[in-house]
């Protein structure tokens, strides 16, 4: 094998990393010692190139896969806060219906209630409360044409309810919690009123006996 001949083999054996100009130039016998390194440098920095662009690429991925997770977990809450929202409101109307029945077992059973107190015991209450036996008697003629001195008299028209007829009922709440069932915290609330709005129970008196109603 001539000398140009091997040297042709040498080179054909490197043309995966030369270009085809420096493939041309050796296979001619043309001496180009500075070709190659040349090539080779350029090889590299094309190799160097293609991990910077995968680089890029797998953070544009990692990117996009954020953003989806992003996105999926904003939905979760969503999803998560809607279904507390509609629960609370269910919760809500849960209670308020169980109120309501609570409240109309009450006043069911203040119906039925019978009186545990006489008409004596009851008077002799408003007596102490009131003090002045003239006012007393005031009172008293009042409650005694509204309710006959029964303290769970309901009127089945208005739903006045009481000693002294009030309406609604539930206004004697100011005086106790117990107002359906006390008799004192009914005398209570109604003298209050008496005073308030008449200045006394002898002119609320004079003000039913005017218009049948105080």
């Amino acid at each position: 094998m001539s000398r140009i001949s091997a040297r042709g083999f040498a080179v054909a054996s490197a043309t995966a990393v030369t270009t085809v100009g420096a493939v041309v130039g050796v296979a001619s016998g043309s001496e180009q010692p500075d070709l190659q390194p040349v090539a080779a440098a350029d090889a590299t920095t094309v190799l160097a190139d293609i991990p910077a662009g995968q680089q890029v690429q797998q953070a544009s991925l990692t990117q996009q896969v954020q953003a989806q997770t992003d996105a999926a977990d904003a939905t979760t809450r969503k999803t998560a806060e809607e279904s507390a929202r509609r629960q609370a409101a269910k919760d809500a109307t849960a209670r308020k219906e169980a109120e309501k029945q609570a409240e109309e077992k009450r006043r069911a059973a203040a119906l039925v209630l019978k009186a545990s107190s006489s008409t004596a015991e009851v008077q002799a209450m408003a007596r102490e409360i009131i003090g002045d036996p003239s006012q007393f008697q005031c009172f008293s003629n009042i409650v005694t044409r509204e309710s006959g001195w029964n303290y769970t008299a309901t009127n089945s028209s208005s739903g006045a309810y009481g000693l002294v007829q009030a309406l609604p009922g539930s206004k004697m709440s100011t005086a106790g919690a117990d107002w359906q069932t006390n008799p004192r915290t009914q005398i209570k609330w109604g003298l209050n009123y008496m005073n308030h709005a008449y200045g006394s129970p002898c002119d609320a008196w004079s003000f039913w006996q005017a218009n049948h109603w105080y």
